[in-house]
């Protein structure tokens, strides 16, 4: 039977998942359903994700700002702090830094500039050349960034979020300064007591700060590593891709996630016989062309995986060969040479001028990517992404389902 669709990819809805569900048996079970009543069959090497918040969720990984505050005072002795570099986020850091404030007296917040890690802007970078300010040596008080460039609402949540985050540190009885900077030194000028909050960059942020003379350097990802008081935990990521659950709780990433995608995987293959690949997807890595936030906040796009999503792409460019290789060739013959030749790639095409312009890309940031935008993050009620087809190509002309 011919072949006439690629990829595709299904949002599949699940009942609300609680603390202490069985996130295997929901997932397994919600994508038979699915594939009885929406009448498609599940085959080798299909895709079965799930959301990192509904596993989470599930596990009851769970800590409050209280267990957050007792684990920042044991970690920092000093009543004075430096908490620098978090993204501005009322859903990512908000919670954390009530309960970081709680957990000490005084905090020098250093905030990044035009924006941070993610692309949420303080400040317009045309409004920075206007003015005549270099972000990467320039550091501003909060005197002067007000002086300069007044208050700056996100243009999304409307929000201004130096005094938002001035007020949660003051709410809790903690005295709260406000800087602006990119070189994570500066603030070693206000103490050498330091909480490092960016994602992608701590270690890096971290070395240089050592190596400047800070005395204490902890990251979130350091931050509730282990239970305090009987709280959730991450021992890999601590507080990084958390997210707040209510006021005065946040829900962690998920832990020990590993043997829930091999136990999804097993399941699959015991009721189906087919190898089915699994994996636990978080934020996707993409970025937003007009807001200029880039997606990824969590840690990882995937926290876990079965063997079969290792590694990246090994693609050809078939435009490259319609237009080089193959120029001479249209209709049939065209499609037969082409397939011909994807049929006998290489298993590694670096290098490869055939395979130039494909993404070079981890295969489980694409795919997470892809179901986080199929699941999307609101109402949809969508926490599990079947995907077919994903490892299909231009040569797989016929069905083998």
């Amino acid at each position: 039977m011919k072949r006439y669709v690629g990829t595709v990819s299904r949002g599949i809805r699940a009942p609300i998942i609680r603390s202490g569900d069985d996130i295997v048996d929901i997932v397994v079970n919600s994508v038979l359903d699915a594939a009885k009543y929406e009448n498609f069959e599940i085959c080798d090497k299909d895709i079965v994700a799930v959301t990192e918040a509904v596993v989470a969720r599930a596990q009851g990984n769970y800590a409050s700002v209280d267990h957050i505050a007792a684990d920042i005072r044991s970690k920092f002795t000093d009543n004075e702090i430096g908490v620098i570099f978090p993204i501005l986020s009322r859903n990512r850091f908000a919670v954390c830094l009530k309960g970081i404030a709680r957990g000490t007296k005084k905090i020098t917040l250093l905030l990044s500039y035009p924006s941070d890690e993610v692309g949420n802007h303080l400040v317009d970078l045309d409004a920075l050349d206007e003015k005549g300010i270099n972000p990467w040596i320039d550091v501003l008080t909060e005197a002067e960034y007000r002086r300069l460039f007044g208050c700056y609402k996100h243009p999304f949540t409307g929000i201004d979020y130096i005094e938002y985050y001035k007020n949660i540190i003051e709410n809790e009885g903690c005295k709260a300064e406000i800087i602006l900077a990119n070189d994570s030194r500066a603030i070693l000028k206000y103490t050498k007591h330091v909480l490092c909050c960016d994602i992608h960059s701590r270690e890096r942020t971290r070395r240089l700060l050592d190596k400047a003379g800070a005395e204490t350097i902890f990251c979130l990802d350091e931050i509730l590593s282990t239970s305090v008081e009987g709280s959730g935990y991450n021992e890999t990521y601590g507080l990084l891709g958390c997210n707040k659950s209510t006021e005065d709780k946040v829900k962690l990433f998920p832990r020990n996630c590993q043997p829930i995608v091999d136990r999804i995987s097993q399941r699959f293959y015991e009721l189906t016989g087919k190898h089915v690949e699994a994996m636990i997807y978080g934020d996707g890595a993409f970025k937003d062309p007009i807001g200029k936030i880039w997606e990824l906040a969590d840690p990882v796009v995937s926290p876990a995986y079965t063997a079969g999503l290792e590694g990246q792409p090994n693609e050809i460019k078939l435009k490259y060969l319609a237009d080089n290789e193959f120029a001479h060739l249209k209709g049939d013959e065209l499609k037969e040479a082409i397939s011909e030749y994807i049929r006998q790639k290489g298993d590694n095409l670096v290098g490869n001028m055939a395979s130039q312009g494909t993404t070079p890309r981890r295969l489980t940031d694409l795919i997470g990517s892809l179901c986080d935008l199929t699941s999307g993050s609101g109402d949809k009620g969508t926490p599990i992404v079947y995907v077919q087809g994903y490892f299909d190509n231009y040569s797989s002309s016929t069905s083998s389902r």
